[in-house]
């Protein structure tokens, strides 16, 4: 396409909602964390590579017997507390601004697990409930 030669209306996309296309075998609960697979379709979270947190669940959602992108689910980036892994994977107050991996839907780790976990986002804050872990796809695939 040629570079503009007048004044253009270029739409965007305003709020932090998303929707994203489900994976197949797939059932995603509000509130969980959620990633996007190497083929771009949204998982639970879970210990896996090739994955990438990019939100938490808005709402609750079943793909179990559908194929990919059957449904959606709506999610939101943003900082979310999830529970805290324990012994060598504990994540703690010196770990803030680190990855965080993921261990399941609703817990993360501070090491990837000799190789076995993806990153779920970036350590903003560890208190006595938890980790907050900053949900930002862009962010988290550039550290």
């Amino acid at each position: 396409m040629a570079a503009l030669t007048k004044d253009r209306n270029t739409p965007r996309a305003s709020g932090e909602d998303r929707q994203g296309q489900v994976a197949a075998t797939t059932t995603i609960f509000a509130g969980a964390l959620v990633m996007r697979n190497a083929t771009g379709y949204l998982v639970e979270g879970q210990t896996a590579t090739g994955l990438v947190g990019v939100g938490r669940a808005e709402e609750q959602v079943d793909n179990s017997a559908g194929a990919d992108g059957a449904v959606t689910c709506g999610y939101r980036p943003g900082i979310y507390r999830f529970a805290n892994s324990a012994a060598a994977d504990e994540v703690t107050f010196a770990d803030i601004g680190s990855l965080a991996y993921v261990v399941d839907d609703q817990t993360v780790a501070k090491t990837d697990g000799t190789s076995t976990r993806s990153p779920a986002g970036i350590v903003d804050d560890v208190d006595a409930n938890g980790v907050w872990v900053r949900l930002d796809e862009a962010l988290t695939n550039a550290s």
